[in-house]
């Protein structure tokens, strides 16, 4: 039985989706972020190692739901994107309270930091622990900018992941049309 005709077809496979590797190298980093520049018992600390943490788990809960649920699984997709997109507006809160730059999406900085991102966060199913030491010896507004490239390309990979689950979707269906599908074939063939 294939994809197609299975009742409950083979889901999960999240820890190769790079939109999960992207989220999952922001998480650790950010994680990183907050310890070297945020106050550890401050409310933004927890907020911000939160929102990382549920743009990773989402898409895993949403990927692990699929099998059932193709609305569960584009809707915690939608979250992880949407919990990125709070993590976005802190890294873009802490440059701005500071009074300091965010470098523009096309400057130079900028396609260097995500060049270096892209290959961290390739084809492994954990995030690469010394990827973290790029933040280690950098300046806060440094820092932050490249978290800001790095939750922009999750958040970017988790829109174009949506997309394909809609056309999918579109032209597939989801369980209940399969579950009433194969009632229907069952009945006929009696």
């Amino acid at each position: 039985m294939d994809y197609k005709t299975a009742l409950i077809p083979t889901h999960g496979g999240y820890r190769k989706l790079r939109s999960f590797q992207s989220a999952q190298l922001a998480y650790d980093l950010t994680v990183v972020f907050c310890d070297r520049f945020i106050d550890k018992h401050s409310r933004t600390h927890d907020q911000m190692v939160q929102a990382a943490r549920s743009g990773v788990q989402n898409i895993a809960e949403g990927s692990m739901a699929s099998a059932t649920s193709k609305k569960t699984e584009l809707k915690l997709t939608g979250v992880a994107r949407a919990s990125l997109e709070e993590l976005l507006l802190d890294y873009e809160d802490f440059l701005r309270q500071r009074d300091l730059r965010l470098w523009g999406k096309n400057s130079p900085e900028a396609l260097e930091a995500r060049k270096f991102l892209s290959d961290k966060s390739d084809g492994s199913d954990r995030s690469d622990k010394k990827g973290a030491s790029v933040l280690l010896d950098t300046s806060p507004e440094e820092a932050a900018n490249i978290m800001i490239c790095l939750v922009n390309q999750a958040s970017y990979l988790l829109r174009k992941q949506l997309q394909t689950l809609e056309q999918k979707f579109l032209e597939e269906g989801g369980f209940t049309e399969r579950l009433y599908n194969r009632r229907r074939a069952h009945r006929d063939k009696s």
